[in-house]
């Protein structure tokens, strides 16, 4: 029954080829002036980044101050942001054209969490961003398609540091194996991230997770790509 009325949902969403989206309460904008027709699809059919936010809806909580980097159009920020308050979530976006789409759906929510429209790197700085089309493949990793840019960004330790995450968020299209074991994760205890084997390799994510559990997380939870480590 569950499965029949998502399907009549999609269907009714496509005939009408509605401009906002409601997800498990979260408004977001479906509009192919701000989105591609791959994310409205996904977004019609409600599974648009659903495996994080299954995995928020387990581990976020009042009182977690939650790092995200990689926010997308901003869906998943809604869903920290409702779950811990807007003033204690930070955000990261390395592809400054998603800006005015996660604005907007801030707005739809009346959630006004900071927004930085950077990388996050191993070293503040400059970077290359490399784009393409389908925003699930943007990254820092060149995967061939043809677009970049040079883009600001700051330090992971110094992002760490200064704003003392309890959580963090992360899904940034393979970068994760080098950023992680830069950093110091004292003070963090929940970690949401999207592993990218198709990218990196399967070696270099069996270190990470080896890295992770070296640290005293367990894997919590994992739902195809996206892992949820905790260490309470």
């Amino acid at each position: 029954m569950a499965a029949m009325l998502q399907t009549i949902k999609e269907k009714l969403r496509k005939g009408l080829k509605v401009k906002t989206v409601t997800i498990n309460g979260i408004r977001v904008v479906s509009d192919t002036a701000f989105v591609t027709k791959e994310i409205r699809n996904a977004l019609y059919k409600e599974r648009y980044e659903d495996e994080e936010m299954a995995l928020v809806a387990e581990a976020i909580g009042p009182g977690d101050h939650v790092l995200e980097i990689g926010a997308g159009i901003g869906l998943i920020s809604m869903a920290c942001a409702k779950r811990c308050g807007a003033e204690n979530l930070l955000s990261y976006e390395a592809n400054p054209s998603l800006e005015v789409v996660i604005r907007k759906n801030h707005a739809l929510n009346g959630l006004y969490p900071e927004l930085r429209t950077r990388a996050v790197s191993v070293e503040a700085g400059e970077t290359r961003f490399y784009f393409n089309d389908n925003i699930f493949s943007s990254s820092l990793y060149d995967r061939d398609f043809g677009g970049e840019a040079v883009v600001q960004c700051d330090a992971f330790g110094d992002v760490i540091a200064d704003f003392r995450p309890t959580a963090m968020v992360i899904d940034v299209e393979g970068a994760e194996v080098d950023l992680i074991p830069a950093v110091d994760l004292t003070g963090i205890d929940k970690i949401i991230i999207e592993l990218h084997p198709h990218i990196v390799g399967q070696e270099k994510i069996d270190v990470l997770i080896g890295h992770f559990h070296a640290q005293g997380f367990k894997t919590r939870a994992q739902i195809r790509r996206s892992y949820y480590f905790d260490r309470r």
